[in-house]
């Protein structure tokens, strides 16, 4: 199931639809990307308003490691010539009901320092290359075959699986997240599955693989229809 497409005409987002037999309760998985079109965006917030809960991504509170990271892709839109904006969607501002299961800031940067030093000390070391890279080529890479995502492991992601690396990065930026993500849906589903209602779930398209996989899994939720959202046009 592919989830971040790209083609010759540009780079697109699948917005999946899940349900299940016996419940009236079906999420929209919105497959987000840190930095994008302004046009992506306001496609999303259109959507996001004609639901009736947003389950969304973000970690609450700042940290030295946090700040870090966002430079990376925030160097993207920085280049005003890509055209590029990072995330301006107001969540809290849509007149819908907003839930947000991530960790704290505190609670991230725990996992952060729970990984061995060398591996930390390399990310600090990389982090600059990345943001001089990502503001010189950030739209190049939008636009390339290495952006795509499905729920399948990609064979970058195969190469280095058992990396000690890999493992303890997951560890630190995904599993945690991803586990309380799914046990506040699996609540939604326990409390709520008799109503008729399109729950969005906002998340990182890293994350969505974990999403499906868990909901499927845990609730026999399965994707059923997919609407594809354009990321950004060639």
């Amino acid at each position: 199931m592919q989830i971040i497409e790209h083609s010759v005409l540009g780079t697109r987002s699948a917005v999946l639809r899940l349900r299940r037999p016996g419940s009236r309760l079906e999420f929209l998985v919105f497959p987000m990307l840190h930095v994008a079109s302004p046009a992506f965006y306001a496609a999303v917030t259109k959507r996001l308003r004609e639901c009736d809960l947003l389950v969304v991504e973000g970690v609450s509170g700042r940290s030295a490691v946090g700040s870090a990271l966002t430079l990376t892709y925030r160097a993207m839109p920085a280049n005003r010539r890509s055209g590029l904006v990072t995330d301006p969607i107001p969540y809290a501002s849509l007149g819908v009901e907003v839930l947000n299961p991530d960790v704290s800031a505190e609670e991230f940067a725990q996992g952060w320092r729970a990984m061995p030093l060398r591996y930390r000390l390399q990310m600090w070391l990389v982090i600059p290359f990345v943001m001089v890279m990502q503001f010189f080529g950030g739209t190049r890479r939008l636009l390339s075959p290495e952006i795509e995502m499905s729920d399948l492991p990609s064979a970058t992601d195969e190469r280095y699986a058992d990396h000690e690396f890999t493992e303890h990065a997951e560890r630190a930026f995904g599993g945690e997240r991803d586990e309380r993500l799914l046990a506040a849906l699996s609540e939604l589903i326990g409390t709520r599955s008799a109503e008729r209602i399109d729950v969005a779930v906002v998340y990182g398209a890293g994350h969505v693989p974990a999403i499906v996989r868990g909901l499927f899994e845990l609730h026999g939720y399965r994707p059923r229809a997919a609407e594809w959202l354009t990321v950004l046009e060639r």
